[in-house]
């Protein structure tokens, strides 16, 4: 667990500053201008999607995308949920600070690490928290090829807690006029207990599609009650398929429940 400390890249960028930085030696009035900082220009992560989480570890992708007049020799990005970068809660680190670089142009170079989110309650290097769930800070570090370096901050990345929905519809088959009852449970994972528990009060579409049809049907909003349970009655009026859609929050991610096809007789 990484908590409040001191961030890796701003440890990393004062060490390869420290090692371009010239021997020391006597001032001279034509001694050249110290090089200009590397430029970030942005960080993007999950490929600007949000990064929905179960139960497991997940892998992503962090791209910063810099410029330096020497050129770019190395990048790296993490994502951090605090009020600023040197005050971190939380932080989401590369595996390795070893970036691939892609050369753009000869200043400008995207480059990329692998990181990870580990909600797993058991694992030691658990990073995430329901309530850390919702929108983290990102930042970077980028080195030029003259030895200077730069970081900064710039960039969001929305962390979810993923959601799963079922759906039943009863009697099947189901006689023409009749009521038909539909059935199911919205529920989302629990970080912090490691298993997917009901999501309370929440509005979820009940949708159909009539056999024969492209498109789905929103029929009408249900809502879930205090375990995550959902149940409405429709009149069964032909055969198609119905299913519950959930789309989502600041906090959790969307779902779909899979269909349930009817026959009316």
């Amino acid at each position: 667990m990484r908590t409040r400390a001191v961030t890796a890249l701003a440890t990393c960028t004062l060490a390869l500053t420290a090692l371009a930085a010239p021997a020391a030696q006597a001032a001279a009035p034509s001694a050249p201008a110290a090089p200009a900082d590397p430029k970030i220009i942005s960080v993007s992560a999950n490929g600007g999607k949000d990064l929905v989480l179960g139960l497991g570890p997940k892998s992503f992708d962090v791209t910063i995308t810099a410029s330096d007049e020497s050129g770019v020799a190395q990048g790296a990005a993490l994502a951090y949920w605090g009020a600023s970068l040197d005050n971190a809660y939380r932080q989401l680190l590369p595996d390795d600070f070893t970036s691939s670089c892609r050369e753009i142009d000869a200043t400008t170079s995207a480059c990329t690490t692998r990181n990870v989110a580990d909600p797993d309650h058991y694992h030691p290097r658990k990073d995430v928290t329901n309530e850390l769930a919702g929108p983290w800070k990102l930042a970077g570090q980028v080195l030029g090829r003259d030895g200077s370096a730069t970081l900064g901050e710039r960039g969001t990345l929305h962390i979810k807690r993923a959601a799963k929905l079922t759906a039943n519809a009863t009697p099947e088959p189901a006689r023409r006029g009749a009521d038909l009852t539909v059935t199911g449970a919205l529920t989302r994972a629990d970080w912090d207990r490691n298993r997917y528990g009901g999501f309370t009060s929440n509005a979820v579409k009940l949708q159909f599609k009539k056999d024969g049809a492209t498109a789905w049907t929103t029929v009408r909003t249900v809502r879930a009650d205090a375990r995550g349970t959902l149940r409405t009655t429709v009149k069964a009026t032909a055969d198609g398929t119905y299913r519950y859609q959930y789309g989502g929050s600041r906090t959790t991610g969307p779902a779909t429940s899979g269909g349930d096809h009817v026959d009316v007789r």
